[in-house]
């Protein structure tokens, strides 16, 4: 298993909450959110983690010089913001494997990878989402799925009272991805999810497990409760 960690993102929504860091660098019960997502590969079994850097990425090197991993640890770091997409896109040309799982490093989703990943193969999906079941929420859009779990469409942030938001983990098929006729800086998710969706190729795994994105505030400050237990 060869998983990329988008670990760049600016924070701006917490800067006045965690200071001048990386989101994934924020502190959770005293430990960077980084360090929770490195565990839960560890458990799944992980065999190399592509940290994608960017913003204040020696603040994330300085701390790797002192992390134990059972996985190997390499990086990638964008001179300039390249977007989700460009991001990933920088970490996959790196990358050895078909098929690679991407994470956000603000966003904790507790999935079972290997079964995300057979799930993808048994698809042939050219990218494969973990899909999130949810209730009663507006700050997500929504992705819509047929009855063989092929995604349909992905739908703008309102009030749903029930529905499943993009959980922000997938699987990536490189060579399908990195062939699209894509710019050097793009979002993963406009430029290539929905512009390519009508293609048939998107699959989406329903999973009801634990999931937290810590981009905001309020959940920033649940995550402080949640991983105390």
């Amino acid at each position: 298993m060869e998983c990329i960690v988008l670990a760049g993102g600016l924070g701006t929504r917490l800067r006045h909450t965690i200071g001048d860091f990386p989101k994934c660098m924020a502190l959770v019960n005293g430990k960077p959110f980084l360090h929770y997502i490195f565990h839960q590969l560890k458990d799944q079994k992980c065999k190399r983690v592509i940290l994608a850097l960017g913003y204040k990425h020696d603040v994330v090197t300085d701390w790797l010089k002192n992390v134990e991993a059972d996985f190997e640890i390499d990086f990638v770091i964008e001179d300039e913001p390249l977007g989700t997409g460009g991001g990933i896109a920088k970490a996959a040309s790196v990358a050895v494997s078909d098929n690679i799982i991407v994470l956000n490093g603000d966003t904790f989703f507790d999935v079972d990878l290997n079964q995300l990943i057979a799930f993808h193969l048994m698809k042939n999906a050219s990218t494969t989402l973990a899909l999130k079941e949810m209730r009663q929420f507006e700050r997500y859009g929504s992705v819509t799925v047929d009855e063989s779990d092929r995604i349909l469409s992905f739908e703008e942030k309102k009030f749903q009272p029930y529905g499943f938001i993009n959980g922000g983990l997938y699987v990536v098929n490189k060579e399908s991805f990195l062939q699209k006729a894509l710019p050097l800086k793009f979002s993963f998710e406009k430029d290539y999810l929905e512009t390519f969706v009508q293609e048939g190729k998107f699959f989406g795994q329903k999973n009801k497990g634990y999931f937290i994105d810590i981009g905001v505030p309020d959940d920033y400050a649940q995550a402080q409760i949640d991983f105390s237990k």
